[in-house]
């Protein structure tokens, strides 16, 4: 994983003692399943700085750094001394901090349920939904995860949200990128640094799908540098679901680098495709839904569930 993307090591912990009396467990049931300036060899992290302070043992890792004002997915990676929190349903409840984080927190603002999503091959997973940031500035979101002796475990992760997210926002037009296609190159391991070798996701440049009128589904992500826990196997399963909506929409994966080849293993000589800065992008991985009519409909930073994938999809092929 290139050495400038956010590590948890950057994190600050701060013990509390807190009781939550909320039970989670009934509505696990009926929870509703719910977008730089880049270095020239290595995508850049995004200048979003955020920490956590926690009791029960709780750890987090924000998964979606990249905020605006508005409603936005909100991911969290949750973990305790057992490892990985797979608990199915946990509260997510937000709030801002109007004087920044050494003052007193507003709110709460919102609080909505959190899905929990696990990765393919059952290593890794989050926890996502969506929050609605009304406005700029430093804000917090509680997790609370039920624990079997009755008591929740609570994790606060804060940060902070921009105007608008740098990357391509819901709403704007997806940019006219003229990605690589298997026209350019003498073998597809020439675009993807991926066991996965769908020919289909590299058969239209990302301007020539846009003209097709139909929905596009667009991946970036580096398959054999996908190492930390907010990263999955999302080629995968957008090959997967490629196989059933080929028919009415379009899939194009683009790798991060653009000489798979001859990294092998070794990003030092890794060249960074110039698409990342035309779509502002800077974590690993990022999976967009367009519409036909050319504009973003959904967007998803670092990995996305099948079905939560599957949900944008149908809607964007339903608005055509």
């Amino acid at each position: 994983m290139p050495d400038s993307f956010p590590k948890t090591a950057l994190f600050r912990r701060r013990w509390q003692s807190l009781i939550f009396l909320v039970p989670l467990l009934a509505a696990a049931c009926a929870a509703p399943a719910a977008g730089v300036d880049l270095g020239n060899d290595k995508p850049a992290a995004i200048a979003t700085p955020f920490e956590w302070t926690a009791t029960g043992d709780l750890d987090a890792v924000l998964a979606t750094p990249d905020l605006g004002a508005s409603k936005q997915r909100f991911a969290l990676v949750l973990s305790d001394q057992t490892g990985l929190v797979r608990f199915p349903v946990v509260q997510f409840t937000s709030y801002r901090y109007p004087d920044g984080f050494d003052g007193v927190r507003e709110g709460p603002v919102e609080t909505v349920l959190a899905r929990f999503t696990e990765f393919p091959f059952g290593t890794r997973g989050l926890h996502s939904t969506e929050l609605n940031f009304g406005s700029p500035g430093d804000w917090g979101v509680e997790a609370s995860v039920p624990r079997p002796d009755g008591t929740t475990a609570i994790v606060t992760v804060r940060f902070s949200v921009a105007d608008s997210p740098r990357s391509v926002d819901t709403g704007e037009p997806a940019p006219a990128s003229k990605s690589r296609t298997l026209d350019d190159v003498d073998n597809v391991r020439d675009l993807t640094t991926g066991s996965i070798h769908d020919e289909e996701l590299y058969r239209y440049s990302i301007a020539d799908a846009l003209r097709r009128d139909r929905p596009l589904v667009v991946v970036f992500a580096s398959p054999a540098f996908c190492t930390n826990a907010v990263c999955g196997p999302q080629v995968k399963v957008v090959s997967e679901l490629r196989e059933r909506y080929g028919e009415m929409a379009d899939f194009i994966h683009v790798d991060l680098y653009e000489n798979p080849q001859e990294i092998q293993g070794d990003l030092n000589s890794a060249i960074e495709t110039p698409l990342l800065k035309e779509w502002g992008l800077a974590s690993q991985e990022w999976t967009y839904v367009v519409g036909a009519d050319g504009i973003v409909t959904a967007r998803f930073e670092n990995f996305v569930g099948k079905q939560e994938l599957e949900i944008a999809i149908e809607k964007a092929i339903s608005q055509s």
